[in-house]
């Protein structure tokens, strides 16, 4: 055994440990119900754009794109455009380590705005990204992003759009079955779930309807896919909790 696999047991030992603290994840849950009021995840930024993101989610989807190597991230909601920057850089990153020269991140928004539009394709790292404006949903929507997966070899799915149970649902039947095996679909903001109903307003999500609850119906009938416990243990903070599901076969 090598240094670095005798740290990395010693690291998995200590993750499955805090993971089963219930001090730790009490803390967690009371600190994100904190910040979230103050709007936290919407203060950062990845080379120039807002991400609206935690960045332990960040940190934990960078280890994900290293171990994958995708040639094709899938990406539902793009807002400001942030995460599919980081998403081209972590690419370009990869092809510059070895990685698929031609590889790329799709970005499905039911409205992209004209500035964040500009402000993506403006960007050094374009030559990474497309983006398609529709519904992620939608039947014409579903089927141009398959198309467009048929030729990668390894896919990796970000779900981040309509938060709702149906939605969520609905996006996990279209894209979670192109992930290929040893890959990930990252259903993000299952948070939602473990959050007071009353943090949500009017808005059409919370508490019985919401990414997680649309995660745990679809793993009930997909046994292909199972929820990387380990990620939320070493994370403790994140917006998806539960939610990375990974394909293991």
């Amino acid at each position: 055994m090598t240094i670095y696999e005798q740290f990395k047991r010693e690291c998995a030992d200590e993750i499955k440990t805090q993971g089963a603290d219930p001090l730790l994840a009490s803390a967690s849950r009371s600190w994100i119900n904190l910040v979230n009021a103050k709007k936290y995840s919407y203060h950062f930024e990845w080379l120039g754009r807002p991400v609206v993101q935690y960045p332990q989610d960040l940190m934990a989807m960078q280890e994900i794109v290293w171990a994958v190597q995708p040639d094709l991230i899938i990406e539902t909601g793009i807002a400001h455009g942030g995460s599919l920057i980081f998403f081209a850089s972590m690419l370009e990153l990869n092809a510059a380590c070895g990685g698929p020269s031609g590889a790329s991140v799709l970005g499905i928004d039911i409205d992209i705005r004209a500035h964040n539009r500009a402000a993506v394709e403006a960007h050094p790292l374009s030559k990474r990204v497309e983006m398609i404006q529709g519904s992620s949903i939608s039947a014409n929507v579903v089927e141009k992003v398959r198309q467009k997966a048929l030729g990668a070899s390894r896919v990796l799915v970000s779900l981040d759009s309509n938060h709702t149970h149906d939605h969520v649902l609905a996006e996990l039947e279209a894209y979670a079955p192109l992930v290929t095996p040893g890959s990930y679909c990252v259903v993000f903001d299952t948070v939602i779930e473990d959050m007071p109903a009353e943090m949500f307003g009017d808005r059409p999500w919370g508490p019985g309807n919401n990414p997680k609850t649309a995660a745990r119906k679809y793993l009930e009938t997909h046994p292909e896919f199972e929820v990387d416990k380990s990620i939320d243990h070493k994370l403790l903070v994140s917006v998806a909790p539960d939610g990375y599901l990974r394909r293991i076969k």
